[in-house]
């Protein structure tokens, strides 16, 4: 396995300044954001250390380089959007980007585009999965055509007011998972593994790897905290962080050992990359650099 990072957290530095941090830590790998170039949408989007849309020979070239150069393999391209929005216009731009990040990572020699499948918030999960057979089987063509890998994160994307009340991405559970992998069959087709997720949701982090050993084609190395006094009050239909944090690796309720355990009972030698969303380490770029050490320290005890 290679310990990477997530490049979102460091939203204000340049490409070359996040391989170069990346780098003199002794990272082995890194995933670069890819997002459309503009304004975010939400925290910890809207970054873009690869522009899609700008992948000529010469920035080809450059990025190649650069990787080289620092020592680190780009374990793949992350573009989070929604791609079965309730609004059509806004899911065909989510659409064509993700289309667009899958040509950037054939063109970079990039295994791996993470990604969201998307969900109507106001629509059932059966009436989600009927939007993501019309939608998502085209995305996987195009991404066996580019033989890049399509790995989807399990965030169920829950924890705003305007993401209530389904939250804005379909694949968040072992059940759904083998609905969508039944409808569509590809070797393409796969999962950014985040154990985080199934903390606050009261999952079994451990128990689905076994069984979805062939479709790991990530992982984020992310953790979670549950307040139990504050769920206590609140209750689990309360919106998730009134009763969860997201916290850096070691520091919140995962038990690192056993899940990297499992991973290597299963065989899997591919990206683990850490992803810092942990609010008690944003005061200032030094406080997120810092995360970002800890992080890696903390984890090199089992990579």
């Amino acid at each position: 396995m290679k310990l990477g990072l997530v490049s979102a957290i460091l939203a204000d530095y340049s490409f070359e300044e996040v391989m170069s941090f990346a780098g003199e830590l002794g990272f082995s790998c890194i995933e670069l954001m890819s997002w459309p170039v503009g304004r975010a949408e939400r925290r910890y989007a809207g970054v873009t250390h690869v522009n899609a849309g700008m992948m000529d020979a010469a920035v080809i070239e450059h990025i190649k380089q650069t990787a080289a150069k620092n020592n680190l393999e780009i374990s793949g391209l992350g573009y989070y959007p929604n791609a079965l929005d309730s609004n059509a216009e806004t899911r065909e731009v989510s659409i064509e980007h993700i289309k667009k990040v899958i040509t950037a990572a054939a063109k970079l020699g990039v295994p791996v585009v993470n990604t969201f499948i998307g969900r109507d918030k106001d629509k059932n999960v059966e009436d989600n999965l009927v939007l993501f057979k019309e939608i998502w089987p085209s995305i996987i063509r195009h991404a066996e055509t580019e033989n890049v890998k399509v790995a989807i994160e399990n965030c169920p994307m829950l924890f705003t007011a305007d993401e209530w009340p389904g939250g804005k991405n379909l694949a968040t559970t072992p059940a759904i998972w083998r609905r969508m992998f039944e409808e569509i069959k590809s070797e393409y087709f796969g999962l950014n593994y985040d154990p985080s997720h199934f903390v606050w949701q009261q999952m079994d982090y451990i128990k689905p790897i076994r069984e979805f050993k062939d479709k790991i084609f990530h992982v984020h190395i992310k953790d979670a905290k549950i307040i139990k006094p504050d769920l206590d009050e609140t209750g689990i239909l309360a919106a998730p962080l009134k009763y969860h944090k997201p916290k850096l690796p070691g520091l919140g309720d995962v038990y690192w050992g056993k899940f990297i355990s499992a991973l290597t009972d299963v065989g899997y030698k591919g990206a683990c990359c850490i992803e810092v969303e942990d609010k008690a380490f944003e005061d200032s770029l030094e406080d997120i650099k810092r995360s970002i050490i800890i992080s890696k320290r903390f984890m090199e005890q089992y990579l």
